[in-house]
Formats: C-alpha cells, sequence, structure tokens
C-alpha cells in the first residue's frame, strides 16, 4: 500500500504560506506524512520533543542551516510551546516552514496566551478509509447529491477486522494485530494520558476504557457509568474530556431541529479504533461513523466549511443513526444496516420533517439498490465511494 496520505496536497499548498498543526491517534501516520512532507520540500530536519537530544537541539533553536522545513513532534508537551513556536516561526517564517504534530488536540492547546491566530492551520488525520486504501478522493461541495465511485475495491471486511490504522492494516494478520492493539493501549496509558494529565485514580479510567466498547452505539448514560465506576460525575465527566482530546474516543450529539421533539443530552461515543468493539454489528456502525467524521473534518480543515455529524433521536425514540449538517443545515441522513432491506420508517419520519435533502439506508451485507419513499438504499462498499 502506497502511505502517501489524503492530506498531504492540501498540507503541501498550505505550508507555503503558514505553519501546519496535524494531530490525530497515535500511529495514525502522522510521523510518516511528515516525512514526506520534509521530502517535497526539504532539506529539512524531524524533533520529537520525547527525545533529550531533540529537546535540547529545538530549545537552542540550533536549526540546520541547509534545512528549508522543521518538523516538531508532541511540542504541545512543552508548556510554553504556544510563544515559543510563535517567536520561531516570526523570526525564520521567511526561510523555514514549520509543521506541528502530536497524538493530543492541538486546537485545545489554542487558547489563552500569546495567540497564534492567522499563523497556521489545522488539521486532523484520520485512520485509511475505503477510498484511502485505493488512493481515491472523491470532491463534493456541500448540499451537491452524493456520487458514487466504481465499486470494484471492496477493502470493507479489511478494515472491519484490521481497523484503519496503518500497521495492522498492513499486515491483515489476526497475532500480530492483537499485539498492536495491546501495545496501543498501553501506551496511551503509559505515556500519552500520563504526559497530559495528572490522573491519580489511572485503575478506574482504565476501567472506563474497558467499558466503553459496549456502550458504543447508544445515547451514553454518565450516570450509569458513573454508578459502575463509583466515582463522582466531575471525574468522569473529566476523564470522558481527557478521552476526547487524546482521540481514543469522539462523540456525536444529537441534532436539535425545529421541526422534531428532540433529545438535548445523552451523546453517543464511537471509538477511534472500532475494532476493539466485539458485535459486529455495532464495530459497523463504528466504522461508518468513524468514515463520515473523516469525511466532515476533510471538507472543514482543507475548505473551511462548518460540517457536522450528528445522531437524530426524538422523545419518541425514532432514531437515526448520523445526520451531516453544513451550518447547521440538514444535507444527508444514513441508517447503517448490517443486513436486510426493510426500510427504517424513522428514516422516512425525519427526512420529512427536516426536509434532509438525501436519505441513505448503507446495508454491510448486501449487493441490492434501490430507491423507495424518497430513501436510497445502497451497499456499503458503494456508498463509501462517495468520500475520501
Amino acid at each position: 500500500m502506497n502511505l502517501a496520505r489524503y492530506l498531504e496536497e492540501s498540507i503541501q499548498e498550505d505550508l507555503q504560506e503558514k505553519m501546519v498543526f496535524l494531530a490525530g491517534p497515535r500511529q495514525v501516520g502522522k510521523t510518516t506524512l511528515a516525512q514526506n512532507m520534509i521530502n517535497q520540500n526539504g532539506p529539512g530536519a524531524y524533533y520529537l520533543w520525547d527525545n533529550r537530544h531533540d529537546r535540547q537541539a529545538l530549545l537552542k533553536s540550533q536549526w540546520p542551516p541547509e534545512a528549508r522545513m522543521i518538523v516538531l513532534d508532541e511540542l504541545h508537551k512543552y508548556s510554553k510551546w504556544k510563544q515559543w513556536i510563535k517567536g520561531e516561526y516570526d523570526i525564520h517564517k521567511n526561510r523555514l516552514k514549520f509543521m506541528v504534530t502530536g497524538s493530543a488536540r492541538l486546537d485545545v492547546y489554542r487558547r489563552g496566551g500569546d495567540s497564534l491566530q492567522g499563523r497556521y492551520h489545522h488539521y486532523r488525520l484520520h485512520p485509511f478509509s475505503q477510498n484511502e486504501i485505493n488512493h481515491m478522493i472523491n470532491p463534493l461541495s456541500p448540499f451537491d447529491p452524493l456520487s458514487f465511485l466504481s465499486k470494484n475495491h471492496n477493502n470493507l471486511e479489511t478494515l472491519l477486522n484490521y481497523s484503519g490504522f496503518p500497521e495492522p492494516l498492513l499486515a491483515q494478520n489476526a497475532k500480530k494485530h492483537r499485539r498492536w492493539q495491546k501495545e496501543h493501549i498501553e501506551r496511551f496509558f503509559r505515556e500519552d494520558l500520563r504526559d497530559l494529565e495528572n490522573i491519580r485514580d489511572l485503575s478506574s479510567i482504565q476501567l472506563l476504557s474497558d467499558l466503553l466498547p459496549h456502550r458504543v452505539g447508544s445515547p451514553l448514560s454518565l450516570n450509569s457509568l458513573r454508578e459502575d465506576l463509583e466515582v463522582s460525575h466531575k471525574a468522569l465527566t473529566h476523564w470522558m474530556t481527557i478521552f476526547e482530546k487524546l482521540y481514543y474516543v469522539f462523540r456525536l450529539n444529537p441534532y436539535s431541529g425545529n421541526m422534531v421533539r428532540a433529545l438535548k443530552k445523552e451523546p453517543k461515543i464511537y471509538l477511534w479504533d472500532w475494532t476493539l468493539i466485539e458485535d459486529v454489528g455495532y464495530r459497523y456502525e463504528n466504522m461508518m461513523a468513524s468514515h463520515l467524521l473523516k469525511f466532515c473534518h476533510y471538507l472543514e480543515d482543507t475548505e473551511g466549511y462548518k460540517i457536522e455529524l450528528w445522531y437524530l433521536r426524538d422523545l419518541d425514540k425514532r432514531e437515526v443513526d448520523f445526520l451531516v449538517t453544513v451550518n447547521n443545515k440538514p444535507w444527508f441522513a444514513v441508517e447503517a444496516k448490517l443486513s436486510g432491506h426493510d426500510l427504517s420508517p424513522s428514516l422516512k419520519y425525519f427526512g420529512s420533517r427536516l426536509k434532509i435533502p438525501f436519505l441513505f439506508q448503507v446495508v454491510l451485507k448486501t449487493e441490492r439498490e434501490f430507491v423507495k419513499d424518497a430513501i436510497h438504499l445502497i451497499p456499503a462498499n458503494k456508498f463509501l465511494t462517495a468520500f475520501v
């Protein structure tokens, strides 16, 4: 598999004018992408904050005289990183291109202190998706009908079993995947969590991580989790925020439209590594959520659209898995089904009430495709060719 990533062209363009901040989960391919950027803009130098020699060199601003690009990995672990990178960029911006990467949400650290506004563009790197494996990007503009590419390449079973993270996806070996996943989680708690927060009750937060795969796909009751863990609501809320910052989970909120009696609370949570989920139905739903979130982040990070992913659920317990909006206006809704061809009444109901332009029922185990009652039933491997 060619590891050139879907964001490289946009990042290359932005580096000509500003710094680029690149965030994403551990081992999602940020370093490989950064090295590709050095190859395109070089010569350059890569510095890892966790390396003592690199740390000393970058704090002294000992940039190689021949360098044209500098990559700074995990720089957010330095408490004064914003002020420091602002100064370096302002001094060297006419000679050096700067790229900052990290496995925590760099946008979290943008508030307070000296403002970096106007000096950088922020990107979020996602795991591989079906289209990226096949080196395809399907350009879409908001509110356009979705266009579908050839579905000759069906990688969904591979993605479902091994995730979209490069190492297990390339290996496609069950034993290597298990070992990678075990080490990935261990390093998450041993390194990422420790570096971001001073967690006293590490055993409870590890128990929380064990419980979350079983809560995927359903409205998340923090009170139920709090009772299971016997911790305070404040502590649990804080831990969930940490999991989001470190790209362990992401949450979808219920969409509140004027035309429905919608829920106001209880988000759904999904995992960045969907292979932690044993149930194949919820694993497939999580994989679909990840593909759609990647698409939303891509349009937001590269084109500047305000595009968001939600779920739909009202007080009468009608529910649809996903809704994509632009400037809070519905664009398309998706109901993910493992199998079967009976159309979702909830999808039809919300489509009518919210005037959603496009409705899709996306089925993993089918080759059938038809349109009925404004709902497009479509195989998952074809539907996902509409994105990145």
